[in-house]
């Protein structure tokens, strides 16, 4: 606490010297403008929204290392990422206090990241180098984005350059001490970008890979036999007792990019563009370790025969997980007299996402006694190709009006049209660490979905401190070519019909200008999310429960309100607060049937679920001229399960994957050839189970609170060329995110930029 208590200090400080502020020499500043907010460029300051934007050039100060860092320290966002080079199925950047990457929007220009099947995120591979701004709004933006936008949109935006550039950037770093945080981790990076005449490209390469760390524990259900040592006594987060026996090896990754993007101007309104974007890489576990020992001092990988007394070498084992995605858009904008013509056409195209797991006898689908060894034996892969095509045409026309109060609307229209399409198919593996030693089709699903979508908003100068916002999106969803097949097991396969369901989403926002330096804004909106495929037709084991797919969900609704304030009290200050609440209904659950096959008992998903998230923002910022920014914000969620037929014990609880608190402060610094950032993250205690029962922290599986910082300081060799040291995790501190994270490490990075 006192190192909190030290950063609280620093910036009061700061924000207490108003008159020092103003004597510094303030640099010049073109307004931040947003696109996300409204579709169209709007100033940040008279947005209809809590809008956040980072450029490039602010996270370059900071210690950020992947796209979602860029965005770890904004009021109302909740980051949830394993530390390692690739992505993983749980990836979410949450807003709001809505949980989860199936119920927020994450675009690269205009093309959402979340994954055909499931809804995940693919954040892992993009180099954020090749971005120029992010910009993050929060709320309800069904009525303009449709589907996922319950909580709001991040909205990654690249852009042409606009004379020639060269790039080349290479790091090296490391944990302290060996095995307690990303080891060897090593970044290339190297861009080209030119601008002739009216054409304008850009190409880059980059590639990461670490040796990583033992994040992975083994744990047994009881203590070892007589003469077994090494273990170490410890408990589930629900208090239950386990022992400690090992790890599954030190979690090791790669993976590599490829951006090329043109574009072509035609006249001062009418331009062309074309974006691919390439990613593939690979994670996987290097050899496993056991801590225990026998009495003459060799390792001990099994003992036993019956559960709980029984301990296996596969056991220790854990599988691969292999990517490989490409993503293509075009963007094409002209003016047709007074009206503004956007299209854009994309394809979100999944051709691998791979993997592979080590038999571990009935826990892992395999045969009673099929155990997988660190050499190799039987196992399981499965690989779900996907792809998503993206169709939207937007028009903004300014129309004057002869009505009083309502002269002048800014007109925004238009249609949109998604499709995705899945497949995943499950096979058997005579060796686990080979992908290509296929036996035999254990299962099969696959299905497609589409929306089609109408949308319109008004922008409404009503006075000239007075803007309102009227807007609505009518969407039509429908799942089709549904399938699911158990090969070789009684019922299957099965064939699902088509099923189409639509929604209308209205919303009402203003902008009131109560003064230079104050302005007052609110909305109320409603938000849905139709069910993801994955959800729908895909059918998948966990180590206590089979979960079956519904082909019958329903989509989730959400109806949200916010009032906020912005304020600022003297020159470089600027202070703003919000309150929010958002109220949804019919989120989809896992239900347990009371039914079990063996071990396992039978989770079907349905609509079962009403939550509340009621939430406070505050944050500050004071500038002093242009060489010092400070910051402090605090989000408060109060985000609970109402209503809850599928689990009555859940309801009252808090919902899980969302803290109740999040404290960012931080402090940047650029003078001379010298700029370096120190920032502190706090995030409250996480609840991984439905129930809260998992209430114990500091041990594998707990979602730990934790306060981590960073600070990383930047020297200017000379005109074009750079070194910067990062150090992550400052303090070395200790916790979970279900797995052991990272503790203290470095990173040293040259730049050269041209």
């Amino acid at each position: 606490m006192w190192r909190l208590s030290l950063y609280a200090v620093i910036l009061l400080m700061g924000f207490a010297f108003p008159v020092f502020a103003e004597g510094l020499k303030k640099a010049e500043e073109l307004p931040e403008v947003t696109v996300t907010a409204t579709r169209v460029e709007t100033p940040v300051e008279s947005a209809p929204a809590s809008v956040d934007v980072v450029t490039k050039k602010e996270w370059e100060k900071r210690n950020v290392k992947t796209l979602d860092d860029a965005v770890n320290e904004l009021p109302g966002v909740y980051v949830h990422r394993t530390r390692i080079v690739l992505d993983t199925p749980t990836d979410a950047i949450s807003l709001r206090g809505i949980p989860g990457y199936r119920r927020n929007l994450v675009m690269v220009d205009g093309i959402p990241l979340n994954g055909p099947q499931g809804g995940e995120l693919k954040l892992g591979g993009f180099r954020f180098e090749d971005i120029e701004r992010i910009e993050v709004v929060k709320g309800p933006f069904s009525a303009l984005y449709g589907g996922l936008a319950m909580g709001g949109v991040v909205n990654i935006i690249s852009a042409l350059p606009k004379k020639r550039q060269l790039t080349f950037k290479a790091g090296y770093g490391s944990s302290f001490e060996r095995n307690e945080a990303l080891d060897d981790l090593i970044k290339i990076y190297l861009s080209y970008g030119d601008k002739i005449k009216n054409f304008s490209f850009f190409v880059s390469y980059g590639h990461e890979a670490t040796d990583g760390f033992p994040s992975n524990l083994v744990r047994v259900m009881a203590q070892p036999p007589n003469g077994v040592s090494g273990w170490t006594y410890t408990t589930t987060p629900e208090g239950e007792p386990r022992w400690i026996v090992g790890d599954s090896g030190d979690h090791q990754g790669w993976d590599q990019s490829f951006t090329i993007r043109m574009g072509y101007k035609f006249d001062e309104n009418t331009n062309l563009r074309f974006s691919l974007m390439k990613i593939w890489g690979s994670s996987s576990y290097d050899d496993p370790h056991t801590y225990l020992r026998d009495s003459q001092g060799n390792p001990v990988w099994e003992y036993g025969v019956f559960l709980p007394n029984v301990l296996r070498e596969s056991m220790f084992l854990a599988g691969k997980i292999s990517k490989d995605y490409t993503i293509y858009s075009l963007n094409f904008e002209t003016k047709i007299k007074e009206a503004k013509v956007k299209l854009t056409l994309g394809l979100f195209d999944q051709d691998d996402y791979l993997f592979t797991t080590p038999c571990v006898g009935t826990l892992t689908g395999c045969n009673l006694y099929e155990y997988a060894t660190k050499t190799g034996g039987p196992g399981t892969s499965h690989n779900t190709p996907a792809k998503n095509y993206i169709a939207d045409l937007q028009i903004t026309l300014p129309i004057s009006l002869k009505l009083p109060y309502f002269n002048n609307h800014i007109f925004t229209f238009g249609t949109s049209y998604r499709r995705a399409e899945a497949e995943t198919k499950q096979y058997k593996l005579s060796n686990w660490k080979d992908e290509d030693s296929k036996t035999y089709l254990m299962y099969e699903s696959k299905g497609k979905d589409r929306i089609f979508a109408l949308f319109i908003q008004d922008e409404i100068p009503v006075t000239q401190k007075l803007t309102i916002y009227l807007g609505a999106r009518q969407d039509w969803w429908k799942t089709f070519d549904g399938y699911e097949n158990y090969v070789a097991q009684t019922g299957y396969p099965k064939e699902y019909g088509e099923r189409s369901e639509s929604s209308f989403n209205p919303k009402f926002s203003f902008v009131y200008n109560l003064s230079e330096r104050t302005t007052l804004r609110g909305s109320v909106g409603r938000a849905f999310r139709p069910p993801m495929l994955i959800e729908l037709y895909r059918s998948f084991m966990t180590p206590g429960s089979f979960v079956y797919g519904n082909p019958n969900l329903k989509t989730e609704k959400c109806w949200s309100w916010d009032l906020g304030i912005r304020h600022s009290f003297w020159k470089g200050n600027k202070v703003e607060i919000t309150y929010f609440e958002n109220y949804l209904e019919d989120l989809i659950y896992q239900r347990s049937t009371g039914q079990y096959i063996g071990p396992r008992q039978i989770v079907e998903m349905v609509n079962a679920g009403k939550a509340e998230v009621k939430g406070v923002e505050f944050s500050l910022e004071q500038k002093f001229g242009k060489y010092i920014r400070s910051f402090a914000n605090l989000t408060w969620n109060d985000a609970r399960i109402k209503e809850n037929p599928a689990n009555p014990r859940s309801e009252g609880k808090r919902i899980t994957g969302i803290p109740e608190t999040m404290l960012n402060v931080g402090i940047e610094v650029e003078k001379g050839p010298f700029s370096g950032s120190l920032v502190g993250r706090y995030r409250s205690k996480v609840y991984g189970n439905d129930e809260n029962r998992d209430k114990k922290e500091g041990v594998f599986g707990s979602y730990d609170s934790y306060f981590l910082a960073d600070v990383k300081l930047t020297y200017k060799i000379f005109k074009n060329a750079s070194l910067s040291l990062s150090i992550d995790n400052l303090f070395d501190n200790k916790y979970y995110y279900y797995y052991l994270e990272p503790r203290r490490s470095w990173f040293l990075e040259f730049s050269y930029k041209f």
